[in-house]
């Protein structure tokens, strides 16, 4: 009876001890994805910031007229600037710092982004991804399986994907800012609007990783920790294969490549729309200006502002619509081109008695 009785104690004191594990590893879950969230739900918080008072400032209320000034005052740039307005500015070929910094950090984001994809992530199909996560969600298997989730998988390699398409625009508007436009010796820009487009640069690349972004930074000091510790000839060998580092991204699925379309849409035509304004500035005076001609400027005033907008919808288009964090990206971007578009199609008008009646400021048949 006593062995029975020591018997039965080591197998509620054994259960006791099952249940404290799986209680602990279900504790540390909950936390570490409390963590993956802190820095999606930081960025949001941010492009929530900076849209609603945009929003605010452009209801037709004559009490939030003077936010209206306030923010116009800091969004005036180049041509619509006032000659008078030069406290607290900066030259407007400052635009080249955006570049510069945006360029640096998007790669920076996608060369590790892309090593952590490929050195510890499988490639994920996204019907697999989509149909452990029904599965999960009626009751199935867990999402989980070794370090990562199929849901973790597609995260990952649809950043890569997504920080792809934000390299070609980066890399192009520094082209762009180096070799097309030339900027009037008088074109100044608010120090605000400086900083304002110094974290646009900084933020929107780091919104479409977001998801994994603290997997890749976990990933890469623990790389940079080994190879202190234990030195460069130490280091395990990584065989690349050329096939392996791409294929995952033509695995992820169709709305990827449709996004991919709609971006490429988006991004030729706002380079043949800045090859039109660079133009018009090689072709006169420094101080003169003319009426832009020619593809989507016969139908609004500002088409690189519109080409903007498809661009950053893209990216919602390329995660299904479902990514909350570039969702919010992409209505900032919409508000902020939107006021400054407003005020860019008021200035030709009062500029130019001929101004095409027909055209609209920056979307068609809306505004």
């Amino acid at each position: 009876m006593k062995m029975n009785n020591s018997h039965g104690s080591f197998n509620q004191r054994d259960c006791s001890d099952i249940v404290l594990q799986s209680c602990s590893r279900e504790n540390y879950s909950v936390m570490e994805l409390e963590m993956h969230m802190v820095l999606p739900q930081l960025l949001r918080l941010a492009w929530i910031a900076g849209t609603l008072p945009i929003l605010i400032a452009s209801i037709p209320i004559p009490k939030l007229n003077f936010l209206h000034t306030i923010l116009l005052g800091f969004a005036r740039r180049g041509k619509i600037m006032h000659s008078s307005s030069q406290k607290f500015t900066l030259p407007q070929r400052f635009f080249l710092h955006f570049y510069i910094v945006a360029s640096i950090w998007t790669t920076f984001l996608l060369v590790t982004t892309w090593c952590y994809a490929y050195t510890m992530v499988p490639p994920v199909r996204e019907s697999s991804a989509y149909s452990t996560i029904t599965s999960y969600l009626i009751g199935g298997s867990a999402l989980g399986t070794g370090s990562t989730t199929m849901l973790q998988r597609h995260a990952v390699w649809q950043a890569v994907f997504l920080l792809l398409l934000m390299e070609a625009q980066v890399l192009r508007r520094l082209f762009e800012t180096i070799y097309v436009f030339k900027y009037s010796p008088s074109a100044r820009m608010h120090v605000l609007g400086y900083l304002t487009g110094m974290f646009f640069y900084l933020a929107a690349p780091l919104s479409l990783c977001a998801d994994c972004a603290l997997d890749v930074f976990y990933f890469l000091v623990n790389l940079v920790t080994k190879f202190i510790v234990i030195g460069k000839d130490h280091m395990p060998a990584v065989e690349v294969e050329l096939w392996q580092v791409v294929n995952p991204l033509f695995r992820l699925g169709w709305r990827h490549w449709i996004g991919a379309t709609v971006f490429f849409w988006g991004w030729i035509h706002q380079q043949r729309c800045h090859k039109i304004l660079g133009s018009l500035r090689n072709s006169r005076q420094a101080e003169e200006y003319a009426i832009p001609h020619g593809d989507w400027f016969e139908i609004v005033s500002s088409p690189h502002y519109l080409s903007e907008m498809v661009i950053y919808g893209s990216f919602v288009v390329a995660t299904g619509w479902s990514n909350l964090t570039i969702w919010l990206l992409l209505v900032f971007v919409l508000a902020n081109l939107s006021f400054a578009a407003v005020e860019t199609h008021r200035w030709y008008h009062q500029k130019f008695e001929d101004y095409p009646s027909s055209r609209f400021a920056v979307i068609p048949y809306i505004l």
